[in-house]
């Protein structure tokens, strides 16, 4: 028997076992998933439990829940990927050998990367990207009497990039609409970047709900220093912003035990094919979701589109043709506004956020780039979406792995590869 050797059961990791648990030969090969964590988090979920919308148990399952019974699932940390003897090395120093490896390992949020942030880590200085960030974020909310709230991005990537614009825009909401002290509360938005987001239309796009909401922006800010005793963020040309209450989004990099293996760059990523998905240095291991060098979004709805791609790859490499099947980057992400509204997006490498309808050319229901209600109601209904489709591999009628042209105003020539 040959074996494919998921590590991560994440998002990404998760939905592969069930795609290849219904394609493979089962006479021919068996599929064997390790992870040290027994709990899933639905990840999109943390936005919402700073502002009361969510619970803890909105966001948490088992992950044996969503694994299929014929897929071996093993609990343990993994200590060393041994690429040129196709074998891994689990904590216990069991070793388990593969035939195909897919690394979904994601990545995680390092917040001691920059000087300081430790020294007030969840006293004066937060995080939404994990459940202890979130919860620790809400008791804080309970008992804040305001001041400058600062939310602020270190570097790119991060996962969901726009989850740290819908964070200042549900917090504009949530002090307004439920707390009644808006009034007492001075927003700010420290990026990395230009602008809004990481493509030019959509980041003109959203520019005009700063104004509107009272949130200040400030851009190009690279900080290597946070003064916590002074509440102060540093930029590395001098500039200072004053905080009260700061809400970071830490440095994102990829599994240490990538650095371990000597398999990423810089930031524990691996250099992955953007169209195959297989590795740039090995064959036979192949990357998926959060974990890959990919410059496309690191969100759900990406490993959802890659999972498609990389299932149709898998199969002809174990039967030794081509791999033709290529992922474009597509990513469709929703972006809350506040207020019961929300925006979506849909593009991939080539074609940027453009106005239109989806999924369904000129019917919708949902519309592009505008705020809407029935958009908010879509972002709503992806929790369930994710636990009963998402991570079971089961196709979402209508959306696609190749991003639809259809139903987009192309006529900017921009937006055209």
């Amino acid at each position: 028997m040959k074996r494919v050797l998921i590590l991560g059961a994440g998002t990404a990791g998760t939905m592969m076992a069930n795609h290849l648990n219904r394609k493979l030969n089962k006479k021919e090969w068996t599929i064997t998933i390790v992870d040290q964590y027994e709990k899933h988090y639905y990840q999109p979920g943390f936005l919402f439990i700073p502002f009361d919308i969510y619970s803890e148990k909105d966001v948490i399952k088992r992950k044996t829940d969503f694994i299929p019974k014929d897929v071996e699932y093993i609990k343990s940390a993994i200590e060393l990927i041994e690429a040129d003897k196709n074998q891994v090395v689990l904590k216990n120093d069991w070793v388990i050998p593969y035939d195909v490896l897919i690394i979904a390992t994601g990545c995680e949020i390092v917040p001691g990367e920059v000087d300081g942030v430790m020294e007030a880590w969840r006293k004066d200085i937060f995080d939404f990207y994990t459940i202890e960030g979130s919860v620790a974020l809400r008791e804080k909310f309970k008992n804040w009497q305001g001041g400058k709230l600062v939310v602020h991005v270190t570097e790119m990537p991060i996962k969901c990039p726009v989850a740290p614009l819908e964070f200042v825009f549900l917090a504009d909401w949530f002090f307004r609409e439920k707390l009644k002290m808006r009034d007492k509360v001075e927003l700010i938005y420290v990026t990395p970047l230009d602008g809004a987001f990481t493509k030019q239309r959509c980041s003109d796009t959203l520019s005009y709900l700063f104004p509107k909401k009272n949130i200040k922006m400030i851009n190009n800010f690279s900080i290597p220093h946070v003064d916590e005793k002074n509440k102060k963020l540093i930029s590395i040309d001098g500039k200072e912003v004053d905080y009260d209450l700061l809400v970071t989004v830490p440095v994102n990099m990829g599994s240490s035990v990538i650095e371990r293996s000597d398999l990423g760059d810089e930031l524990n990523f691996v250099p992955t094919d953007k169209h195959t998905l297989q590795s740039k240095q090995h064959e036979n291991i192949f990357v998926i979701g959060d974990a890959s060098d990919l410059p496309a979004s690191k969100a759900g709805s990406v490993a959802h589109f890659e999972a498609e791609i990389l299932t149709e790859n898998i199969l002809s490499y174990i039967a030794n043709k081509p791999l033709t099947a290529h992922f474009d980057g597509h990513a469709n992400c929703y972006i809350e506004s506040g207020y019961n509204k929300a925006l979506l997006i849909d593009f991939n490498y080539d074609i940027e956020p453009v106005e239109g309808t989806f999924p369904l050319p000129g019917v919708g229901p949902f519309s592009l780039l505008k705020e809407s209600r029935i958009n908010h109601l879509g972002k709503l209904a992806f929790k369930t979406i994710y636990w009963n489709m998402l991570l079971r591999g089961i196709p979402i009628p209508t959306v696609t792995a190749e991003l639809k042209t259809s139903g987009k105003k192309l006529n900017n020539p921009a937006n055209l590869s």
